[in-house]
């Protein structure tokens, strides 16, 4: 016998054994197989899908954000724009208020110069009128006490000079 080659009932043995094997792990065990690679294929195909979905869907999203961010910058704008426009019309309206109270600032002002430049012209005739009077009674020699005398000497006597003055200044 060849040392090489078994004994015949072992490969009679063998082969049996074999063929036992391969009928159970292609009757039993491969279709699970093949069950379980399908499972993984129909998962695998299924979370691409579910992937390319889920990229459509945000794509969408960022689309529709970007819509957005757009529509808010120009309402930003907008608003920014009619800040401006309220601004500047405050600005004219404090302006023009600015403008008013400094006329009526002026006016009062000149009134009440006017005011005073009266009531100095005032003092100036009484107390011009009474130093007249005692300079022209000295001068005569007699008391100019009569009041009403006073007054009408001493106005005919300044009207006499503005009257003169208005001449001189045309």
């Amino acid at each position: 016998m060849n040392p090489l080659l078994p004994p015949l009932d072992e490969i009679v043995i063998g082969g049996v054994a074999f063929l036992i094997v391969f009928y159970f792990l292609a009757k039993v065990l491969l279709p699970r197989i093949r069950k379980t690679l399908e499972e993984r294929t129909d998962a695998i195909e299924g979370g691409l899908a579910r992937a390319e979905e889920a990229q459509a869907e945000a794509q969408a999203e960022l689309l529709r954000h970007r819509a957005e961010l757009i529509d808010a910058r120009r309402e930003a704008g907008r608003l920014t724009a009619e800040g401006r426009e309220r601004g500047a019309a405050a600005l004219a309206e404090l302006r023009a208020e600015g403008a008013r109270i400094k006329d009526e600032i002026v006016a009062s002002g000149h009134a009440q110069i006017e005011a005073d430049r009266r009531q100095a012209s005032m003092v100036v005739r009484q107390d011009l009128g009474k130093l007249a009077t005692d300079l022209a009674g000295r001068i005569v020699g007699e008391s100019l006490r009569d009041e009403a005398l006073q007054r009408r000497i001493v106005d005919r006597f300044l009207d006499d000079l503005d009257q003169q003055s208005l001449v001189t200044s045309k």
